[in-house]
């Protein structure tokens, strides 16, 4: 018996809506993350893009528990000497909403090509409209 690989013409992507109104970050980020890499499929497999397209909406209402929305911080560097650049997570959520969750599921994504592939799926949204209406319920045949 041979074992069973799918090809790229094989993948069917559908689109998935998800609300991230009163939800955890760390949940809905390895949530997310399941859906875009393709685990949540029997023909997973780890070196193609079997995934499917993920929507966040109401990013903006997403919470963090204990002392997180005081103490958590995102770190960004210029690369030249006193380059650093630190933002807290309120201010963050006021100022850009998106960022948060998109960062959140790409720690938990594979830093190479595929990677990068798999984090292209992913539209974050901080309301609730999103202009994705016409792909919701169909399946996306081949890429």
């Amino acid at each position: 018996m041979k074992t069973y690989s799918i090809k790229a013409g094989e993948i069917d992507r559908q689109w998935h809506v998800i609300d991230a109104s009163d939800k955890t970050l760390g949940r809905l980020a390895s949530e997310v993350a399941v859906i875009l890499m393709g685990k949540d499929k029997p023909t997973f497999s780890n070196h193609i893009n079997v995934g499917d397209y993920v929507v966040v909406i109401n990013a903006a209402k997403i919470k963090v528990t204990g002392n997180k929305d005081k103490q958590k911080m995102y770190y960004s560097h210029s690369n030249y000497p006193g380059g650093l650049r630190t933002v807290s997570y309120s201010d963050m959520l006021k100022k850009n909403p998106e960022k948060i969750i998109t960062s959140a599921v790409k720690g938990m994504i594979p830093r190479n090509r595929l990677g990068r592939q798999i984090m292209s799926r992913l539209k974050v949204y901080a309301g609730d409209e999103h202009p994705h209406q016409a792909q919701i319920g169909k399946s996306d045949k081949g890429e």
